[in-house]
C-alpha cells in the first residue's frame, strides 16, 4: 500500500524501462503507449481523483503492462490486466519481473467479453478504430459495464497546428476540451457522466511499413467517467 506522493517523473522512468511488444500486429493497433502518455494518464486517476491507490484496477487491453504496472506502483489494491494476445502478456509478465512488481499484478490472456465483475477504476488504451472501424467501441461498452471509474484513452479529432502548440507549450501537457458528441452520447446513454477530458500530445516511432514518417505526432484525449 503506497501512501506517499510519488513523483510523475519517477514514475514516467520506472515506466520507461519495460519492453515493448516484439511484433506488434496493425489490425490489433498494437502500439505501446508512451511512458510519459501513461503516467499522465495514471498521474489523473490517482492524485487528481483519488482513484488509485487500495483501489480495485482493471487495464482492458493491457498490452504490455505499462497502464497495469503504473497502477501497481502507486499503490492499487489489486490490479488485473488483460489482453488477447498472449505475446503481449508473456511481455507484460516479463516487465513485472523486470521492475518488481511480479506479484503485484495478476495477468489474463482472454478477449474482453470474458471479462465480467466489478471494478473501482478501468484504464484502456485501447485500439482506435483506425485499421478496424468502431474498435475502441466494444472497450468503452465493457469498460462502462465492469467499472465505477473509467479513464480511456482515444485518438481526438484535433489536428490543428495552433492548438499543438498550445499543447506542448502548456505545463502539464496537457489541455481541457469538449468531448466528442458520440462518445457524450454513448456514455450519458448508459447513465454515466463525463467529467472531463484531456487532451494530450502522443508520439509513436516508425513501426509498420505503411508508416511514413520516422515518428509520428498526434493528439489523443482522455476521458475521464464516472456514475452519476
Amino acid at each position: 500500500m503506497r501512501k506517499r506522493l510519488i513523483r510523475k517523473i519517477d514514475l514516467e522512468m520506472l515506466l520507461s524501462q519495460t519492453e515493448p511488444h516484439p511484433s506488434p500486429q496493425p489490425s490489433l493497433e498494437q502500439y505501446t503507449i508512451p511512458a510519459n502518455v501513461a503516467a499522465t494518464i495514471l498521474y489523473v486517476a490517482a492524485y487528481t481523483c483519488n482513484d488509485i491507490i487500495d483501489e480495485t484496477v482493471l487495464d482492458l487491453g493491457c498490452g504490455t503492462g505499462r497502464l497495469a504496472l503504473g497502477a501497481a506502483f502507486l499503490g492499487a489494491k489489486q490490479v488485473i490486466g488483460v489482453d488477447i494476445d498472449k505475446t503481449a502478456v508473456r511481455v507484460a509478465l516479463k516487465n513485472s519481473e523486470k521492475i518488481g512488481l511480479k506479484n503485484k499484478v495478476q495477468w489474463i490472456v482472454a478477449d474482453i467479453g470474458a471479462i465480467h465483475g466489478k471494478f473501482d477504476t478501468i484504464l484502456q488504451n485501447p485500439p482506435f478504430g483506425i485499421q478496424k472501424r468502431k474498435a475502441d467501441r466494444k472497450f468503452l461498452k465493457k469498460a462502462l459495464e465492469v467499472g465505477k471509474n473509467i479513464y480511456s484513452l482515444h485518438k481526438s479529432p484535433q489536428t490543428d497546428e495552433t492548438f499543438i502548440k498550445k499543447l506542448k507549450a502548456s505545463g502539464t501537457n496537457t489541455v481541457l476540451v469538449f468531448p466528442s458528441n458520440f462518445i457524450k452520447r454513448f456514455v450519458e446513454g448508459r447513465n454515466r457522466k463525463i467529467k472531463a477530458v484531456y487532451a494530450m500530445l502522443m508520439t509513436i516511432p516508425h513501426m509498420f511499413n505503411f508508416h511514413t514518417k520516422r515518428r509520428h505526432e498526434f493528439v489523443v484525449d482522455l476521458y475521464v467517467i464516472k456514475r452519476r
